[in-house]
């Protein structure tokens, strides 16, 4: 199963490469039906001290690596997660904790993604991707762009040079984007809130694609967030 899907998605990224290099222009963005946005693998993975297991990727690994981290971003962006917020504060010894469950995943091999451009560039590829949503996932985006959304913004980081124990590529991206979720979160409720809260609950989705790059051994994502609040339990509920 393996080699066929390795197969496909070579035969996919070829077609593909051919018929849309003149096809259309290139940017992020979010139009009625189709996502779109664009996401890279090194073909030589090294970070910190770790290096990668199948290191130097070839082209169809790395265009496999490139379409589960899209993937990982348009379930964010689509769906997001549900989120219990502990603000925390030190003078009460309360430590801060966020806890988040993704309300819906979308999978390496959905029909509804699909590359448009591929490009090798300085041991890099770069591939441009389309998510074409369904009329569910069409509702599901008018509800994070109407209401009682909030918009929040924030830098998250994942250690990967001091790591005894190497929990993969995609882990330590999605770690990085949970952790700029709490920092987006702490954030807006220090700007929106006379009096730090004890607990929040709601909803958190991305805002769009993700900016990931690695600065001081660490991977680091900037990312823009839409949050709806549904519960703000202050500390004098206690």
């Amino acid at each position: 199963m393996v080699r066929k899907n390795s197969r496909l998605l070579i035969l996919m990224f070829l077609f593909l490469t051919i018929t849309n290099l003149s096809a259309q222009t290139h940017e992020n963005g979010y139009f009625s039906e189709v996502l779109r946005g664009e996401v890279f693998a090194d073909l030589e993975p090294i970070y910190g001290r770790h290096v990668d297991e199948e290191y130097p990727l070839t082209v169809p690994k790395a265009s496999r690596r490139a379409l589960e981290e899209a993937a990982l971003i348009y379930s964010a962006i689509i769906y997001g997660w549900s989120f219990q917020y502990e603000v925390g504060e030190r003078a009460r010894q309360i430590k801060e904790n966020l806890d988040m469950e993704p309300e819906g995943v979308i999978k390496f091999g959905d029909p509804g993604l699909r590359a448009t451009n591929v490009e090798v560039k300085d041991m890099r590829l770069k591939v441009w991707t389309d998510y074409h949503l369904t009329d569910a996932q069409q509702r599901r985006m008018q509800v994070w762009r109407t209401g009682t959304i909030r918009n929040a913004q924030a830098t998250g980081y994942s250690p990967i040079g001091s790591m005894e124990v190497y929990p993969g590529w995609l882990a330590i991206k999605q770690s990085a984007l949970e952790d700029a979720a709490r920092a987006a979160l702490r954030t807006m409720l220090r700007g929106s809130e006379r009096n730090r809260p004890k607990e929040v609950t709601g909803f958190i989705s991305l805002a769009s694609f993700p900016h990931y790059f690695i600065d001081g051994g660490r991977w680091v994502v900037s990312a823009r967030f839409r949050v709806q609040i549904t519960e703000i339990i202050p500390f004098s509920a206690y």
